[in-house]
């Protein structure tokens, strides 16, 4: 049983974690028996691996602990098990136990010859936790080996078996009796105690600060941890169920608006306890979601993001008509083209009879075509709109012009929506991929005005 400066100890280190600690203790105690299997769930980053190992150590009971992860296939997960389990009784076990353990050499081919060789080695032993860490999640896992290692401790004499799983099946051990135990998720008075243990310091250590005075250090400290604290208080706050998930990623997003949030104390515009005046002047980062995104590429400044994204693509001059020209035929209706690209057509509006008279507002409100995305079309008449609007006939013929239209269609910034084989085919149906923002950069870089060109 676990005295109280044990208990203590251990509530201590594991924090938020005080009612699991005592059903493991009281279910693990070495002084009585323990159940033949039992099952710890609960979702990821709730403390079930780590409570679990420090109640075994903390008990002194003998255990091995094996990892799911770790394991490639289903025998490979025998043999680490046959492995970690001899390991412990030479480490923990009497003289003829450890003699027995010696003799395994770590083979194990199935879950009949894990029983046999696991008796052999506990024949001598008094208690042993045996530990399946994620075994839910082992790969190339046979259907019976759940329900095979579920009975490990009704054919070994004092064995108790524990699986950690994330959410188990109703009766997924096919065994009546066995005590579950749950691990809550951490709520926000958990996450903050559990994250406020180790702060960040605001202002980073050098060697000089090796020869400042012992005051000097904890006042820094001190200053560190009380900003710290405030400053998750305002991520859990700000940011919400997108951080919440679990201590572990709400962790890596304080990591992250850490250094911008405190640069502000490290330039000496603020001093350390000034955490209102902070919070104002770096309100952006809690108002802004792409700290949650998880990159390897780190993300550009706010003011350059945009630039970005316009100058991704460098087209050559007679792309970027075909790109203008397939955005024309994707946002402008077929019937009005002789009115918008014919060159000898006059632009006059006709009046013809059922129209709307002048001075009368007309019933149907008409919606920008841009505010409808993109329509499709077929390829002859975005090549017809191409020769319309370039300024300069193409030197290379009809083949460059095919050549540069299925680059386009390789960067996906046109997409067939057509069923037909061949992409170049003359009645092959197409759409524009890309948005105002984007045409209009394009369109400005060739000295196009494509405003003019589209209908109302």
């Amino acid at each position: 049983m676990l005295t109280g400066d044990l208990l203590v100890f251990l509530n201590d280190r594991i924090q938020c974690r005080q009612l699991q600690i005592k059903q493991l203790a009281s279910l693990l105690d070495p002084a009585v028996p323990s159940p033949s299997a039992i099952v710890v769930h609960g979702l990821e980053a709730t403390g079930k691996s780590l409570t679990t190992k420090a109640v075994l150590e903390g008990l002194l009971v003998s255990h091995a602990i094996v990892r799911s992860r770790e394991c490639i296939t289903g025998r490979h997960l025998l043999e680490r098990t046959v492995i970690a389990c001899k390991q412990a009784i030479e480490k923990d076990g009497d003289a003829e136990a450890a003699e027995e353990a010696r003799g395994l050499d770590g083979r194990c081919e199935n879950l009949s010859a894990l029983t046999v060789q696991l008796e052999k080695v506990f024949r001598q032993q008094n208690k042993f936790v045996l530990v399946f860490d994620g075994i839910d999640r082992q790969r190339e896992a046979p259907p019976t080996l759940l329900p095979a290692l579920a009975r490990l401790g009704e054919a070994i004499h004092n064995l108790t078996v524990i699986f950690i799983v994330t959410a188990p099946r109703p009766r997924f051990l096919h065994v009546a009796g066995v005590p579950h135990l749950h691990f809550p998720p951490y709520d926000r008075s958990d996450c903050l105690a559990i994250v406020s243990l180790s702060s960040l310091p605001i202002v980073e250590r050098t060697s000089a600060d090796d020869e400042l005075s012992e005051e000097i250090i904890l006042e820094r400290q001190e200053d560190d941890a009380w900003l710290w604290s405030r400053f998750c208080g305002a991520v859990w706050d700000s940011l919400g169920k997108g951080v919440a998930r679990d201590v572990i990623s709400f962790r890596t997003v304080c990591e992250r608006l850490w250094i911008p949030f405190v640069q502000p104390v490290r330039d000496r515009l603020y001093g350390p306890r000034e955490f209102s005046k902070l919070l104002v002047r770096n309100r952006a980062l809690f108002q802004n979601e792409n700290a949650l995104d998880e990159r390897i590429v780190p993300s550009l400044p706010l003011g350059t993001a945009r630039k970005a994204v316009k100058r991704s693509h460098e087209l050559p001059y007679h792309t970027s008509y075909l790109l203008i020209a397939a955005y024309l035929a994707s946002y402008n209706p077929s019937r009005q083209d002789q009115t918008l690209f014919m060159k000898a057509h006059e632009r006059k509006r006709r009046k013809k009879g059922g129209g709307t008279a002048k001075g009368r507002p007309s019933k149907h409100r008409k919606i920008q075509r841009r505010l409808l995305g993109p329509q499709a079309f077929i390829m002859e008449r975005m090549l017809a709109i191409f020769h319309a609007i370039v300024p300069h006939p193409v030197a290379g013929g009809t083949g460059d012009v095919m050549g540069q239209i299925a680059t386009l269609a390789s960067s996906k910034l046109l997409v067939k929506t057509s069923a037909t084989a061949d992409i170049l085919d003359a009645g092959t149906k197409w759409r524009v991929n890309v948005g105002w923002e984007y045409i209009q950069t394009v369109a400005r870089e060739v000295g196009f005005e494509v405003e003019g060109f589209l209908a109302e």
